[in-house]
């Protein structure tokens, strides 16, 4: 019961001593876990909506200590996977529904290579017609996931008489949050842009990821991809032929997949993202890649409606999901036809917040005019200003991935009477002091020098109920 929370702050497994307070439903569905926490999936107390626009039974109410003992009403890994890997989706929408999205899909890009932008955003805009009304995710940044598992370590720390947790602080050498930027290479047009892009990057210090389409789209030649490299930028796989048809059918996907397998062999690549941001996450054993950039925050403005809830990276078997947790650039300018940063500084704020992963998605197809271009100076002026005044981390997404792989590994030991980080990349390993005060969790960042004792017997005389 506390794997979870342990792996997301990487702290102690001895911080609470969770377990079910009782057997849980047969059924699914929607409840909340305190203010703005929305939960799907099983419980042992209380009611589950069909619908997250029913009223939410708040299952905070149900947690009680007995002991050393929390018993919880829900079983914390079980209701954190269903958001991340989106199935509350799944469970709310009718087969006949999905055959019926299917086919208008297939329609959509057998004749989309003949569209010009302004006809397909008007056609997207009509299937996209009443996103607004979508209660969940929350629009526009979702941090459900997140707020779960801050509300369970605000348990743990009552049930520990109060006392501070010490835990892995999220990002090296303390960086209260990261950012990531990432360019989807479309078109031959946006093949010949990309060293318009990769200068603009340069110009503010801003790495970047290129995701690249192997088939059907452009010619892939290797002194294109030696150039991106050579710069220092990544080259990551997008989808085999960016059809929209990835993951239609098992067969045909495995078939595909083997071929995205070469590819990265022979790009170097260590990520994947699929075309038009489709995914199904449980193929995605079939995909030999580190980390996968597919899976959305919120999903509203996307083909594929849902979103994981959270704003930090998580694991989807052996590989690491880095999600999309921003607008991208073609949903703001043609379907929001916002051409302002309002969107994203609204986006970075609430990330920022939860200490998060902010990742962009911009195509070069799309930086093609004045306009365009103005408006990704700006983004590239705010990443700037996000590292010299706010410390965020600005690296490659494969940095990332490889961060959040060795912080996974990495434990909180007892050494001489202090607690010591161990494990490979402990040297910009930060620990960090959760704290319940003033009413919120708060959170201290240490010094690379500073001692920590290690945690007292817990004192369980100051327990109060959640």
């Amino acid at each position: 019961m506390h794997q979870e929370l342990a792996q997301y702050f990487r702290c102690t497994d001895d911080v609470a001593e969770f377990r079910l307070g009782g057997p849980l439903s047969k059924d699914s569905g929607y409840f909340c876990f305190g203010r703005n926490t929305v939960c799907y999936g099983r419980s042992g107390a209380g009611s589950r909506a069909k619908s997250v626009n029913e009223p939410l039974y708040d299952a905070l109410d149900d947690i009680h200590f007995q002991g050393s003992h929390v018993d919880l009403p829900f079983d914390p890994a079980e209701i954190a996977g269903n958001l991340r890997h989106e199935r509350y989706v799944t469970a709310s929408g009718s087969p006949v529904r999905r055959r019926f999205a299917k086919v208008v899909r297939s329609s959509y890009y057998l004749v989309r290579p003949l569209l010009p932008v302004k006809v397909r955003k008007h056609l997207q805009k009509l299937h996209l017609d009443g996103w607004k009304k979508l209660a969940f995710p929350h629009w526009p940044v979702d941090t459900s996931v997140d707020n779960l598992l801050e509300n369970l370590l605000t348990v743990a720390i009552k049930s520990n008489g109060g006392n501070s947790i010490p835990f892995i602080w999220f990002w090296p050498d303390g960086a209260n949050a990261s950012a990531i930027m990432t360019h989807d290479v479309e078109t031959q047009l946006g093949v010949d842009l990309c060293k318009k892009l990769m200068d603009m990057n340069d110009e503010f210090e801003v790495p970047a990821s290129f995701q690249v389409v192997p088939e059907k789209r452009y010619p892939v030649p290797q002194s294109y991809l030696e150039e991106i490299r050579r710069r220092g930028f990544e080259v990551n796989v997008q989808d085999l032929n960016h059809d929209g048809h990835l993951y239609d059918e098992w067969e045909e996907f495995k078939r595909r997949a083997a071929k995205i397998n070469v590819y990265a062999k022979e790009y170097g690549a260590v990520g994947f993202r699929a075309g038009v941001l489709y995914r199904n996450q449980d193929w995605y054993n079939m995909l030999d890649f580190e980390y996968d950039t597919t899976v959305p925050n919120v999903a509203h403005l996307d083909p594929q409606h849902g979103g994981c809830c959270t704003v930090m990276p998580f694991f989807i078997d052996r590989m690491v999901e880095l999600p999309v947790t921003t607008t991208q650039d073609y949903s703001l300018f043609h379907i929001l036809n916002d051409y302002s940063q309002n969107l994203w500084e609204q986006q970075f704020k609430i990330i920022l917040g939860k200490h998060g992963l902010i990742n962009v998605i911009v195509h070069p197809d799309y930086i093609n005019g004045p306009r365009e271009e103005a408006v990704y100076r700006a983004l590239l002026q705010r990443y700037a200003r996000l590292r010299k005044e706010q410390n965020v981390w600005i690296a490659l997404p494969k940095d990332v991935n490889r961060w959040w792989r060795q912080r996974s590994q990495m434990k909180l030991e007892q050494r001489n009477g202090e607690l010591r980080i161990e494990g490979a990349g402990s040297e910009r390993a930060r620990i960090a002091l959760a704290s319940f005060e003033g009413g919120r969790l708060t959170y201290k960042v240490l010094d690379a020098s500073a001692s920590v004792p290690a945690p007292l017997a817990r004192d369980l005389s100051a327990v109060e109920p959640a």
